[in-house]
């Protein structure tokens, strides 16, 4: 169901700091985070999404969230913007 978020919504912005940018400038609606992507990466994104109260969801493959947002490689975290 996450994935299909990702794969169905018009704006996306894939990685870890373009994402805590976005969130800054309050332009995300849910962040997407990797399960298995390295948590020193993710730990600033999950806080500074919990700050603002945007919903975190957690998914299971960092490959499996590259692939529905369009990139040959893993994303440890994506940004679905308002």
């Amino acid at each position: 169901m996450s994935y299909e978020k990702v794969s169905q919504a018009s704006k996306i912005i894939i990685g870890t700091k373009q994402t805590v940018k976005a969130l800054k400038h309050g332009e995300v609606a849910e962040v997407l985070v990797a399960k298995d992507a390295n948590q020193s990466l993710t730990v600033k994104v999950v806080s500074v999404a919990k700050e603002q109260n945007i919903p975190v969801t957690i998914v299971d493959s960092m490959k499996k969230l590259g692939k529905v947002s369009g990139i040959e490689v893993g994303a440890a975290t994506v940004a679905i913007l308002r």
